[in-house]
């Protein structure tokens, strides 16, 4: 089998000063010794579905063809919450069913779905609070070392829905929701490059928030603004991002994930 196929990514809320993100590398190498563990985050918000939704969609893409994704951020663990499979035309993501690996897989055409019910592909001792150990690690790990999608268990259409909401178009700009904060507290939104001609950003444009009117200008770089001065731009993974240059503007704003703003082209 390719290497590129053996490549398994992990996402997780887990943080590392627990051995949670090791056990999940234990069952991997102990299946699938070839494995290619690849971490994109383990410091996603404890819970924080919306946030490793996004995560998960912007690292994805640039992982080669083929590549397994094993996300956990699962407040519903040991509940009616299904685990699945999302095969897509380029890879596989495995994890809990609560919208957080669709984002991701959207983007890559979803080929199927299924529920994760075959138990030969789990740990003999499936516990009630660590389905990432038990159940997503080695389904992953077998998925790498060359089991078709299809044996995990049945296909299923009802899957849950990504937890985002699209920007709210309104006569001078949009409605639209914080997807993240970036650790330089630049503020994402789900913005994405074709609405920014809606938004006639032109130099200028206005953030309302918490009651008041920020003034923004449209960069394309962070150094075209001045230091501590507040704009915009299109970010790296396609999306407007409220920016402050050398600076962050979340904190400056108090503005944090699932905030709801008001961005103004005018």
């Amino acid at each position: 089998m390719s290497e590129l196929i053996r490549t398994i990514t992990l996402l997780t809320d887990f943080g590392t000063r627990d051995p949670f993100v090791a056990e999940l590398k234990a069952v991997i190498v102990s299946l699938c010794p070839d494995a290619r563990i690849i971490d994109i985050t383990h410091e996603v918000e404890r819970f924080n579905i919306r946030m490793g939704a996004f995560l998960l969609s912007s690292a994805s893409p640039y992982f080669p063809a083929g590549t397994t994704h094993l996300a956990v951020v699962d407040p519903g663990v040991g509940t009616a919450r299904r685990p699945i499979l999302v095969e897509t035309g380029r890879s596989l993501y495995v994890g809990p069913d609560n919208g957080l690996l669709i984002p991701a897989a959207s983007t890559q055409k979803i080929l199927h779905v299924y529920e994760l019910t075959n138990r030969s592909l789990m740990l003999e001792t499936v516990t009630s609070t660590f389905h990432g150990r038990d159940i997503f690690a080695p389904v992953a790990a077998h998925l790498a070392s060359g089991t078709k999608p299809i044996e995990v268990g049945r296909e299923i259409l009802d899957y849950v829905q990504p937890p985002f909401t699209p920007p709210t178009p309104y006569r001078h700009g949009f409605e639209c929701e914080v997807l993240h904060v970036d650790n330089f507290g630049n503020i994402i939104v789900n913005i994405s490059a074709e609405h920014v001609e809606e938004l006639r950003l032109d130099e200028r444009g206005k953030l309302r928030v918490h009651g008041k009117r920020i003034r923004l200008r449209f960069v394309r770089t962070f150094s075209d603004l001045r230091e501590r001065e507040f704009g915009v731009l299109l970010g790296s993974h396609g999306l407007l991002e409220i920016v402050c240059r050398e600076s962050s503007a979340a904190g400056a704003l108090r503005i944090k994930t699932g905030d709801v703003l008001r961005l103004d082209g005018v």
